[in-house]
């Protein structure tokens, strides 16, 4: 079994070599999928929500075809793993090689790096120091957030299903909330007192996703367990110890 979980994920990453995260998604499917159709193995690609941009269509079910800007900066990472799937699905039909595809929406948990760039470590790094909690536009846009234990189990029932299920399939949490309630949430575990900062929207910024878990219940018997607050306070417990080291 091989895994491809090589794409820097976080904004900040994907977009301070664009060019490298496009290569990245497109030639490590080309050279894994080149692998795993000589040596027989089975594949597993890790995709995102951001493949549905910013949805017109909500929540985002795995038929949607997406609302995503090509010529934006997020298009490297957005384009890059929609290029990757078609290329996981051509291998299958045409070398009958053996996928399985998972549409990763937001995940948080321990072992963030503190300066991963995505919204979650962002939040807790800068209550914990005090600092002021940066937002972009009012914070109204809408995220769904997985716990990482729930993501995993996942993806583990993903990979036991037969080698006709190949997806794409959604994996992330139903329960959306708006960024400004995630920060509101960060400052009340933390407990905080630290202020908010409103910033400049910036461009191609998903107003809202939420994914629809249909398929994930039906085939995988799947649905996350964790609830939000409950993952943040783990993750909170790590990022003090952490930061404390």
């Amino acid at each position: 079994m091989k895994w491809t979980l090589a794409c820097p994920a976080s904004p900040i990453s994907y977009q301070y070599d664009p060019v490298q995260t496009l290569k990245t998604s497109v030639h490590g499917a080309i050279n894994m999928l080149g692998l795993a159709k000589r040596t027989g193995a089975r594949i597993f690609q890790a995709s995102t929500s951001e493949v549905y941009g910013d949805p017109s269509v909500h929540p985002q079910p795995e038929s949607y075809w997406g609302h995503v800007n090509p010529l934006g900066i997020r298009a490297c990472y957005d384009e890059g793993k929609r290029a990757a799937e078609t290329l996981f699905l051509d291998y299958h039909r045409q070398h009958r090689v053996r996928i399985k595809i998972a549409r990763i929406f937001n995940t948080y948990g321990p072992r963030m790096q503190p300066n991963d760039g995505r919204v979650v470590s962002n939040f807790i790094v800068q209550a914990l120091a005090g600092d002021q909690i940066t937002l972009f536009g009012e914070g109204s846009q809408t995220r769904s957030f997985c716990y990482v234990s729930d993501l995993l189990d996942g993806i583990d029932r993903l990979m036991q299903k037969p080698d006709e299920f190949t997806g794409p399939v959604n994996l992330g949490n139903p329960h959306e909330c708006s960024i400004r309630e995630l920060a509101e949430m960060v400052l009340e575990i933390t407990g905080s007192k630290s202020k908010m900062e409103f910033l400049p929207l910036p461009p191609d910024d998903p107003r809202q996703r939420k994914p629809d878990i249909t398929i994930a219940r039906a085939e995988l018997g799947w649905e996350p367990k964790v609830p939000i607050k409950d993952g943040l306070q783990e993750t909170v417990s790590y990022f003090k110890y952490l930061l404390s080291a």
